[in-house]
Protein backbone atom coordinates (compact mmCIF):
# COMPACT_ATOMS: atom_id res chain seq x y z
CA UNK A 1 0.00 0.00 0.00
CA UNK A 2 1.37 3.38 -0.97
CA UNK A 3 1.80 5.74 2.01
CA UNK A 4 2.92 9.35 1.75
CA UNK A 5 3.43 12.13 4.29
CA UNK A 6 2.71 15.74 3.35
CA UNK A 7 3.23 18.99 5.21
CA UNK A 8 2.76 22.60 4.17
CA UNK A 9 2.24 26.01 5.71
CA UNK A 10 -1.49 26.69 5.62
CA UNK A 11 -2.42 30.28 4.69
CA UNK A 12 -5.85 29.68 6.21
CA UNK A 13 -4.49 28.67 9.63
CA UNK A 14 -1.11 30.44 9.47
CA UNK A 15 0.72 27.36 10.65
CA UNK A 16 2.11 24.13 9.27
CA UNK A 17 -0.40 21.33 8.79
CA UNK A 18 0.37 17.65 8.28
CA UNK A 19 -1.53 14.86 6.56
CA UNK A 20 -1.11 11.28 5.40
CA UNK A 21 -2.14 9.86 2.04
CA UNK A 22 -2.82 6.16 1.54
CA UNK A 23 -3.41 4.60 -1.88
CA UNK A 24 -2.47 5.33 -5.46
CA UNK A 25 -5.69 6.19 -7.30
CA UNK A 26 -9.46 6.28 -7.39
CA UNK A 27 -11.91 8.46 -5.53
CA UNK A 28 -10.31 10.66 -2.87
CA UNK A 29 -11.65 10.25 0.67
CA UNK A 30 -10.94 13.12 3.06
CA UNK A 31 -10.72 11.64 6.57
CA UNK A 32 -11.30 13.72 9.70
CA UNK A 33 -10.00 12.43 13.06
CA UNK A 34 -12.14 12.25 16.19
CA UNK A 35 -11.99 14.84 19.00
CA UNK A 36 -8.52 16.42 19.15
CA UNK A 37 -7.27 13.50 17.06
CA UNK A 38 -4.25 13.53 14.78
CA UNK A 39 -3.72 12.78 11.11
CA UNK A 40 -2.35 9.31 11.92
CA UNK A 41 -5.39 8.24 13.98
CA UNK A 42 -7.01 6.13 11.27
CA UNK A 43 -3.75 4.29 10.68
CA UNK A 44 -3.25 3.66 14.40
CA UNK A 45 -6.80 2.33 14.93
CA UNK A 46 -6.87 -0.03 11.97
CA UNK A 47 -9.20 1.97 9.73
CA UNK A 48 -6.62 2.17 6.95
CA UNK A 49 -6.00 -1.56 7.24
CA UNK A 50 -9.74 -2.21 7.02
CA UNK A 51 -9.70 -0.51 3.60
CA UNK A 52 -6.55 -2.21 2.31
CA UNK A 53 -8.35 -3.90 -0.60
CA UNK A 54 -9.88 -0.61 -1.76
CA UNK A 55 -6.51 1.08 -1.55
CA UNK A 56 -4.44 -1.71 -3.11
CA UNK A 57 -6.85 -1.99 -6.04
CA UNK A 58 -6.75 1.76 -6.69
CA UNK A 59 -10.41 2.34 -5.91
CA UNK A 60 -9.82 4.99 -3.27
CA UNK A 61 -7.15 7.28 -1.88
CA UNK A 62 -7.38 8.28 1.77
CA UNK A 63 -6.32 11.82 2.65
CA UNK A 64 -6.11 11.84 6.45
CA UNK A 65 -6.05 15.39 7.78
CA UNK A 66 -5.00 16.74 11.16
CA UNK A 67 -7.34 18.60 13.52
CA UNK A 68 -7.14 21.92 15.33
CA UNK A 69 -9.87 21.02 17.82
CA UNK A 70 -7.60 21.88 20.75
CA UNK A 71 -7.29 25.40 19.30
CA UNK A 72 -10.98 25.76 18.50
CA UNK A 73 -13.94 24.11 20.21
CA UNK A 74 -11.88 22.42 22.92
CA UNK A 75 -9.90 25.55 23.77
CA UNK A 76 -11.52 26.42 27.09
CA UNK A 77 -9.10 29.29 27.67
CA UNK A 78 -10.35 31.25 24.63
CA UNK A 79 -13.57 33.21 24.28
CA UNK A 80 -16.19 31.17 22.40
CA UNK A 81 -16.11 33.64 19.51
CA UNK A 82 -12.39 32.95 19.13
CA UNK A 83 -13.05 29.22 19.19
CA UNK A 84 -15.57 29.56 16.35
CA UNK A 85 -13.25 31.81 14.35
CA UNK A 86 -10.40 29.32 14.63
CA UNK A 87 -12.68 26.52 13.55
CA UNK A 88 -13.79 28.49 10.51
CA UNK A 89 -10.16 28.96 9.54
CA UNK A 90 -9.92 25.17 9.66
CA UNK A 91 -12.97 24.91 7.40
CA UNK A 92 -11.19 27.18 4.93
CA UNK A 93 -8.06 25.05 5.13
CA UNK A 94 -9.99 21.92 4.21
CA UNK A 95 -12.21 23.51 1.55
CA UNK A 96 -9.55 25.62 -0.17
CA UNK A 97 -6.36 23.66 0.43
CA UNK A 98 -6.99 19.98 1.22
CA UNK A 99 -9.82 19.23 -1.21
CA UNK A 100 -8.04 20.87 -4.20
CA UNK A 101 -4.90 18.95 -3.20
CA UNK A 102 -6.86 15.67 -3.11
CA UNK A 103 -8.48 16.35 -6.46
CA UNK A 104 -5.18 17.23 -8.10
CA UNK A 105 -3.46 14.21 -6.55
CA UNK A 106 -6.04 11.72 -7.80
CA UNK A 107 -7.38 13.43 -10.91
CA UNK A 108 -10.93 13.02 -9.57
CA UNK A 109 -13.29 15.91 -8.83
CA UNK A 110 -15.71 13.70 -6.89
CA UNK A 111 -14.60 13.37 -3.28
CA UNK A 112 -15.94 11.69 -0.15
CA UNK A 113 -15.93 13.16 3.35
CA UNK A 114 -15.80 10.86 6.34
CA UNK A 115 -14.94 10.74 10.02
CA UNK A 116 -15.93 9.08 13.27
CA UNK A 117 -17.50 10.77 16.28
CA UNK A 118 -16.35 14.43 16.21
CA UNK A 119 -14.75 13.64 12.88
CA UNK A 120 -18.28 12.85 11.72
CA UNK A 121 -19.24 16.38 12.71
CA UNK A 122 -16.42 17.88 10.65
CA UNK A 123 -17.32 15.77 7.63
CA UNK A 124 -21.04 16.57 7.85
CA UNK A 125 -20.52 20.25 8.55
CA UNK A 126 -18.41 20.76 5.44
CA UNK A 127 -20.60 18.52 3.29
CA UNK A 128 -23.72 20.56 4.04
CA UNK A 129 -22.09 23.97 4.45
CA UNK A 130 -20.33 23.80 1.08
CA UNK A 131 -22.74 21.94 -1.23
CA UNK A 132 -20.80 20.35 -4.06
CA UNK A 133 -17.47 20.29 -2.23
CA UNK A 134 -18.02 16.59 -1.58
CA UNK A 135 -20.19 14.16 -3.49
CA UNK A 136 -20.67 11.73 -0.61
CA UNK A 137 -20.73 11.85 3.18
CA UNK A 138 -20.06 8.87 5.45
CA UNK A 139 -20.52 9.98 9.05
CA UNK A 140 -19.64 7.31 11.59
CA UNK A 141 -21.46 8.01 14.87
CA UNK A 142 -21.29 11.73 14.27
CA UNK A 143 -22.46 14.40 16.70
CA UNK A 144 -23.59 17.56 14.95
CA UNK A 145 -24.43 20.24 17.54
CA UNK A 146 -21.43 22.39 18.51
CA UNK A 147 -23.37 24.71 20.81
CA UNK A 148 -22.27 22.53 23.75
CA UNK A 149 -18.71 23.82 23.26
CA UNK A 150 -19.61 27.52 23.48
CA UNK A 151 -20.54 28.05 27.14
CA UNK A 152 -23.92 29.53 26.26
CA UNK A 153 -22.49 31.91 23.64
CA UNK A 154 -24.13 31.75 20.23
CA UNK A 155 -24.09 34.07 17.21
CA UNK A 156 -24.49 33.89 13.44
CA UNK A 157 -20.94 32.62 12.97
CA UNK A 158 -21.57 29.75 15.38
CA UNK A 159 -24.84 28.93 13.66
CA UNK A 160 -23.06 28.85 10.28
CA UNK A 161 -20.84 26.02 11.55
CA UNK A 162 -23.57 24.15 13.38
CA UNK A 163 -25.31 21.70 11.03
CA UNK A 164 -27.78 20.75 13.76
CA UNK A 165 -29.09 24.32 13.39
CA UNK A 166 -28.45 25.50 9.84
CA UNK A 167 -29.81 22.26 8.37
CA UNK A 168 -33.25 23.57 9.32
CA UNK A 169 -32.90 26.50 6.91
CA UNK A 170 -31.22 25.23 3.75
CA UNK A 171 -31.78 27.46 0.75
CA UNK A 172 -33.46 26.05 -2.37
CA UNK A 173 -30.11 26.41 -4.13
CA UNK A 174 -28.36 24.37 -1.44
CA UNK A 175 -31.02 21.67 -1.56
CA UNK A 176 -30.67 21.45 -5.33
CA UNK A 177 -26.88 21.19 -5.08
CA UNK A 178 -27.14 18.46 -2.44
CA UNK A 179 -29.77 16.44 -4.29
CA UNK A 180 -27.21 14.57 -6.38
CA UNK A 181 -25.05 13.58 -3.42
CA UNK A 182 -25.11 10.58 -1.14
CA UNK A 183 -25.42 10.81 2.63
CA UNK A 184 -24.71 7.86 4.92
CA UNK A 185 -25.26 8.32 8.65
CA UNK A 186 -24.24 5.40 10.85
CA UNK A 187 -25.01 4.96 14.52
CA UNK A 188 -25.54 2.16 17.01
CA UNK A 189 -28.65 1.05 18.85
CA UNK A 190 -27.21 2.44 22.08
CA UNK A 191 -24.85 4.99 20.59
CA UNK A 192 -24.85 8.28 22.56
CA UNK A 193 -25.05 10.02 19.18
CA UNK A 194 -28.05 8.07 17.91
CA UNK A 195 -30.55 10.85 18.59
CA UNK A 196 -28.39 13.33 16.68
CA UNK A 197 -28.34 11.00 13.66
CA UNK A 198 -32.07 10.32 13.82
CA UNK A 199 -32.67 14.07 13.88
CA UNK A 200 -30.36 14.87 10.97
CA UNK A 201 -31.84 12.06 8.86
CA UNK A 202 -35.31 13.42 9.55
CA UNK A 203 -34.32 16.91 8.49
CA UNK A 204 -32.87 15.64 5.22
CA UNK A 205 -35.99 13.60 4.53
CA UNK A 206 -38.03 16.77 5.05
CA UNK A 207 -36.23 18.29 2.05
CA UNK A 208 -36.61 15.10 0.03
CA UNK A 209 -32.85 14.58 0.09
CA UNK A 210 -31.63 10.97 -0.09
CA UNK A 211 -30.14 9.63 3.12
CA UNK A 212 -29.11 6.21 4.42
CA UNK A 213 -29.47 5.84 8.17
CA UNK A 214 -27.64 2.68 9.23
CA UNK A 215 -28.37 1.66 12.83
CA UNK A 216 -26.16 -1.24 13.88
CA UNK A 217 -26.66 -3.63 16.76
CA UNK A 218 -25.06 -2.81 20.07
CA UNK A 219 -23.22 0.27 21.29
CA UNK A 220 -21.83 1.20 17.89
CA UNK A 221 -19.57 4.05 19.05
CA UNK A 222 -16.09 2.55 18.86
CA UNK A 223 -13.44 1.49 16.39
CA UNK A 224 -14.53 -2.15 15.84
CA UNK A 225 -17.92 -0.93 14.57
CA UNK A 226 -16.36 1.86 12.54
CA UNK A 227 -13.92 -0.49 10.82
CA UNK A 228 -16.85 -2.66 9.72
CA UNK A 229 -19.03 0.29 8.69
CA UNK A 230 -16.41 2.08 6.60
CA UNK A 231 -15.87 -1.13 4.65
CA UNK A 232 -19.62 -1.44 4.18
CA UNK A 233 -20.28 2.08 2.96
CA UNK A 234 -17.12 3.14 1.11
CA UNK A 235 -18.45 1.78 -2.19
Amino acid sequence: MKRAYHRWHSPSLDRDMELLVFGHGGTPVVVFPSSKGRFYEWEDFGMVGALRRQLDEGNNTLVCVDSVDAESFYNDHAHPAIRVARHQQYESYVAHEVVPFARHLTGHDFAIATGASFGGYHAANLYFKYPGLFGKLISLSGAFDISQFLDGYYDDAAKASNPAHFIQELSPEAVAALAGGRVVLTTGEYDPCRQANDYLAGQLARYGLPVTLDITEGFGHDWPWWRYLIQKHIV
